[in-house]
């Protein structure tokens, strides 16, 4: 098995994967072993129905199962589950290699960032449709004018340290969760970076931004998060 250590509790682990999971039978064996030897694989299972759970255990990533459907609650759920320092994050569709990670943990562990984030470099015809990579860039400068952080992508790929992560109390269980981990992490000051990472088409269709429903939900996730005071002001409510 290339580079997933087994299902069997770690806690001596140095770095969590949470890789949340709908359906992803197809891409599971690419991105497990692509997982940095000694990191756990932790594959939350959202509900799939093609066999994703059986076929993750098989490869020994250990398996978490939220059965409340929404992105945000199965990156919570592996969050929660995670025992390790670090904990990362990272598409389960084959669209990105989590062996990019390892800078971004190198970063956390240096005291380089509280957060690193992955900047997505399309490589292959079809990998960022035009309509998502336009929505992307948007949000970020909505991300800048309530943050003041000049990112260029707020993609799935990330890294931090699992006690900071937990202490930004993050409540989005949908697609928000991504977007309200930078916005909470900005305000509470931590150093967020970016790293380019390439992108590639992804195994299957998406179910954000594949379909106008899933976008539209996904803009109305984020946009409610934007709209989110800060949190001395939050406080006060």
């Amino acid at each position: 098995m290339n580079g997933v250590t087994t299902s069997s509790p770690s806690s001596a682990a140095s770095v969590d994967v949470v890789l949340p999971c709908l359906d992803e039978a197809a891409a599971l064996p690419w991105v497990l072993a692509r997982i940095p030897a000694g990191w756990r694989a932790l594959v939350v299972d959202n509900g799939s129905t093609d066999g994703s759970a059986d076929i993750a255990r098989a490869l020994g990533a250990t398996v978490v199962h939220e059965p409340r459907r929404g992105f945000g609650a199965a990156c919570h759920a592996g969050l929660t589950a995670a025992t390790a320092d670090v904990v990362c994050f990272c598409d389960c569709d084959a669209s990105l290699d989590p062996g990019h990670l390892v800078p971004f943990v190198r970063d956390v562990l240096d005291g380089r960032a509280d957060l690193v984030l992955g900047r997505r470099r399309a490589r292959g015809r079809g990998a960022w449709p035009v309509h998502a990579r336009a929505g992307n860039l948007a949000l970020a400068r909505l991300l800048r004018r309530r943050t003041g952080l000049r990112l260029h992508d707020l993609g799935p790929l990330r890294a931090a340290r699992r006690e900071q992560l937990l202490a930004l109390g993050l409540s989005d269980r949908r697609s928000g969760y991504p977007l309200q981990m930078v916005v909470r992490a900005a305000d509470a000051g931590w150093r967020i970076t970016e790293h380019d990472v390439p992108y590639l088409p992804r195994a299957g269709s998406s179910k954000v931004t594949g379909t106008w429903r899933g976008t539209w939900q996904a803009v109305r996730d984020m946009s409610r998060v934007l709209a989110e005071p800060p949190a001395e002001r939050r406080a006060v409510r």
